[in-house]
C-alpha cells in the first residue's frame, strides 16, 4: 500500500501481543509509520513491542480487557488520544472457554469478548475511520462460522444448553454479520467491512482445552496445521492489497474470496444483531 509522505498512517490490531495479532502486527510495519497493538497483559504487550521494534517501525501499546465493555470505551479514549486517523482497524481478539463464564457487565464472555466489545470498539472509533478514509476494517472470523443455522436468539448468552465450541462457533457468525452490516452502513464514509478465516491456525485459542492444545501443539499438528505466521497472512493482504481496497460486505477464507455461510448472509440478522448489541452495550453503560 503506497503511503502519502505528508499523512502518519495508523493500524491497530487486538489480540497483537500474541498469536495471530502478533504476527498481523509484524506484517503491518512494513506498510504503516505507527502500529497500535492491543492486549490485556502489560508484560505480554511490552514484550511483544520489543520484538517487533526490531528491525524498525514504530509500535504503540494499548492495554485493555476485553470482557469489560467500560474498559473497551476506555481503550477507544486512549487510541483517539494518540492517533488523530486509523487506515486500518484489524478486530482480531478472541477467546473460547471449555466453561461458561460471566464477565463483571454479566454477559457470556465469548460473545461479549468475540463480538460485543469488537462492535464498541468499532463504533467507537469511527471517527478515526472516517478521517483515515480511505481505511479498512477487518473482522477476524473462523470457519466455524457456519455450524449454527442461525444465531440463539432466544439466549444469546447460553444460559441453557452450554457447550464452548457452540457459544464459540455463534460468536464468530456473529463476526460476519457484524461485518457485513458494518459495510452496509459505512459505505459512504470511505470505509470498508470484511470477514476472513485465517484457516487451521497452531494458535493459543486453545489454551483452555487441554486435549486440543496437546493436539495443536503436537508433532503431527506441525504437519497438517497452519504456523501463526501463515495465518496472519490474510489479514494482511486484506490490510493492505491494492486490489481488495474498494471490497466491502465479504468474506475470505484465507486468502480467497468466498461466500459464507447462508445465515451469514442474512441482512435482516445482520441488522437485528447491530440492534440488539447496541441495546446490550446501552444496558451495561448506559
Amino acid at each position: 500500500m503506497a503511503k502519502d509522505a505528508s499523512v502518519t498512517r495508523h493500524a491497530l490490531v487486538t489480540g497483537g501481543s500474541s498469536g495471530i495479532g502478533f504476527e498481523t502486527a509484524r506484517g503491518l510495519k512494513a506498510h504503516f509509520d505507527v502500529v497500535g497493538i492491543v492486549g490485556r497483559n502489560a508484560k505480554r504487550l511490552a514484550s511483544a513491542a520489543e520484538d517487533l521494534h526490531i528491525g524498525g517501525g514504530r509500535i504503540e501499546t494499548f492495554q485493555a480487557d476485553f470482557s469489560s465493555l467500560a474498559d473497551v470505551r476506555r481503550l477507544a479514549g486512549d487510541v483517539k488520544a494518540r492517533f488523530d486517523s486509523l487506515s486500518v482497524l484489524v478486530n482480531n481478539a478472541g477467546v473460547w472457554h471449555r466453561d461458561r463464564i460471566l464477565t463483571q457487565d454479566g454477559y457470556e464472555e465469548t460473545f461479549a469478548v468475540n463480538h460485543l466489545a469488537h462492535f464498541l470498539l468499532t463504533n467507537e472509533l469511527r471517527e478515526l475511520l472516517v478521517a483515515g478514509a480511505p481505511s479498512r476494517v477487518l473482522n477476524v472470523s473462523s470457519s466455524m462460522h457456519a455450524r449454527p443455522k442461525s444465531l440463539n436468539w432466544d439466549d444469546l448468552m447460553f444460559e441453557e444448553d452450554w457447550r464452548g465450541f457452540r457459544a464459540y462457533s455463534h460468536s464468530k457468525l456473529a463476526n460476519v454479520l457484524f461485518s457485513n452490516e458494518l459495510a452496509r452502513r459505512w459505505k459512504d464514509h470511505g470505509v470498508t467491512s470484511n470477514a476472513l478465516n485465517p484457516g487451521n491456525v497452531r494458535s493459543q485459542i486453545t489454551r483452555n482445552n487441554v486435549l486440543l492444545n496437546a493436539l495443536h501443539r503436537s508433532p503431527l499438528a506441525r504437519l497438517v496445521i497452519m504456523s501463526e505466521a501463515d495465518g496472519a497472512r490474510t489479514s494482511v493482504r486484506l490490510a493492505t492489497a491494492p486490489e481488495v481496497a474498494a471490497t466491502t460486505g465479504a468474506y475470505f477464507d484465507r486468502a480467497r474470496e468466498r461466500p459464507p455461510s447462508k445465515a451469514a448472509r442474512d441482512p435482516v440478522a445482520a441488522k437485528r444483531l447491530w440492534e440488539v448489541s447496541e441495546a446490550l452495550i446501552e444496558a451495561a453503560l448506559g
